[in-house]
């Protein structure tokens, strides 16, 4: 366990970052963490690094002053970037201390990794199935419900204000698909309700965070529904979206959010994933599943990771039924394994 005010005694500046293409967990930590130190330590300059933010969490106090690496997404390492651009990412003095949230590698914080590479002391708290620890402090408890309840683990509740608990609770709900997945526990059900003490409206949240969608991911979802296929005897249902269908569409990757959930509440379906194009011509991938097919083994051998029953991944550049295939195959290869 971390002791926040022993970290944070003496330090000056502080800088806050996650991994690319942030969601719910991520945002709602750095901006939980961000909001309890902006309100509890005095005199400590604190910033924020994200990618743009989707537009669901920016009612959260404070998400104005988030610096946005605006037009670099789609970037999973620093070293991606050419030599000019690296150089504008590297603050000339360094923070003293980084938190490092909701990421398990370095080389997913895209831009980020020049700030961590150049702060004096750097913190990872992370609770994805890690693959060495690379900060200086780990506080990484695989397959907890979410980093936001991590990040509960180590404050003070009773400096914890409004604006924090909103953050918080937000990202422990999108993490825990409103607190079905197994990954849900006493424990996060007790870290939850305290926050709900805080007097924040929970309900709001949970409409507006994980349930409301703009007219264009309804869009993208009913495509992707309507294209989807099932193999494997029904167990395993997949669709994807391709450069053109996303251009129709008008839609991107922040548009994509829940479209693998909804494909695994197929009955009779155990998982599912969900393939896209990025910008550059590889593709990204979401695995979802409810039995026990380890789906973090599958995504670790496709360059991805996460947790047991979601994780994510990424394939080179090639056609969409050679990408499938490929998914179909790892996915046989595990599903033998629990049979």
């Amino acid at each position: 366990m971390i002791n926040l005010d022993n970290e944070l005694s003496g330090v000056g500046t502080v800088a806050i970052c996650g991994h690319i293409r942030p969601d719910g967990d991520c945002v709602g930590s750095c901006m939980g963490l961000y909001n309890y130190i902006a309100s509890n330590y005095d005199g400590i300059k604190t910033d924020v690094y994200l990618n743009p933010i989707p537009s669901c969490f920016r009612i959260f106090k404070n998400s104005d002053k988030i610096v946005n690496y605006t037009g670099f997404d789609l970037v999973e390492s620093i070293d991606d970037f050419p030599k000019h651009i690296q150089g504008s990412y590297v603050n000339k003095k360094p923070y003293d201390l980084l938190f490092v949230l909701d990421c398990s590698e370095s080389n997913r914080l895209g831009p980020a990794y020049s700030l961590f590479k150049n702060a004096k002391r750097t913190i990872c708290i992370d609770h994805h199935m890690n693959k060495g620890e690379f900060a200086d402090v780990n506080y990484i408890i695989e397959d907890y419900s979410s980093t936001c309840e991590l990040i509960y683990n180590i404050v003070d509740y009773d400096r914890i204000d409004k604006a924090t608990a909103e953050c918080l609770y937000t990202g422990i709900v999108t993490d825990t698909g409103v607190f079905q997945y197994d990954c849900t526990t006493v424990d996060t059900m007790c870290a939850a309700g305290k926050l709900m003490d805080k007097g924040i409206d929970y309900s709001y949240l949970v409409e507006h965070a994980f349930y409301e969608k703009t007219y264009e991911q309804q869009m993208a979802l009913a495509t992707s529904i309507l294209k989807s296929v099932r193999v494997n005897d029904g167990r395993v249902i997949y669709s994807y979206l391709d450069t053109d269908e996303m251009e129709k569409l008008n839609v991107g990757p922040k548009d994509f959010e829940g479209i693998c959930e909804t494909l695994r509440e197929t009955k009779g379906v155990t998982v599912a994933f969900f393939l896209y194009r990025q910008s550059d011509g590889s593709i990204k991938g979401s695995l979802r599943g409810t039995d026990e097919t380890d789906l973090s083994r599958v995504a670790g051998r496709m360059n991805g990771g996460g947790h047991k029953k979601a994780a994510g991944f990424h394939l080179d550049n090639m056609p969409m039924k050679e990408a499938k295939d490929i998914v179909i195959k790892e996915l046989e290869k595990e599903m033998q394994q629990v049979q």
